[in-house]
């Protein structure tokens, strides 16, 4: 048995490595899984969110995926030229622009449908593994987002105060 080391300060020791490796291995995991769809993961999760609900704005979606419109756009162009969705001016507000599913998008969730199972047992976890998981990372993340200015004594521990 491996002795455990508690120093703070080395890399196996830190979340943010540890989330890292986890977020490129996941994503490396799914590619192979998406490729046969022709999407990319970011595209995948566009499409997941408008599978929920539809139509969306850029800005709903965005906000859905929490990136920034800008990032959004180019996604939303490339799907637009893979036939999946087609984006219109609102009938109400003309300034507002509604991503709609075509067909071929409203299709693609038949295919979709086994990703779900084909990626719990690529990463070897059991379905309440997955839910266990998912809620503590939701809750991390509602944290990081959360997360206050530096108070004063943390300041200090650092040398800036």
């Amino acid at each position: 048995m491996t002795a455990v080391n508690d120093d703070a300060l080395l890399l196996e020791n830190q979340v943010c490595y540890a989330l890292a490796l986890a977020a490129r291995g996941v994503i490396g995991a799914y590619r192979e899984v998406l490729t046969p769809l022709g999407l990319t993961h970011p595209q995948y999760l566009a499409m997941l969110a408008l599978w929920q609900h539809e139509p969306q704005t850029n800005r709903s979606l965005s906000d859905a995926l929490r990136l920034d419109p800008g990032t959004v756009t180019p996604l939303l162009r490339r799907l637009e030229n893979l036939g999946y969705i087609r984006r219109a001016r609102a009938q109400n507000d003309e300034r507002t622009v509604e991503i709609h599913l075509t067909p071929e998008g409203r299709a693609l969730r038949t295919r979709a449908e086994h990703i779900p199972s084909i990626m719990i047992r690529r990463l070897g976890l059991q379905d309440t593994d997955l839910h266990e998981l998912n809620a503590l990372l939701h809750r991390l993340v509602a944290s990081a987002e959360h997360a206050t200015d530096l108070t004063a004594d943390e300041l200090k521990a650092l040398g800036s105060a």
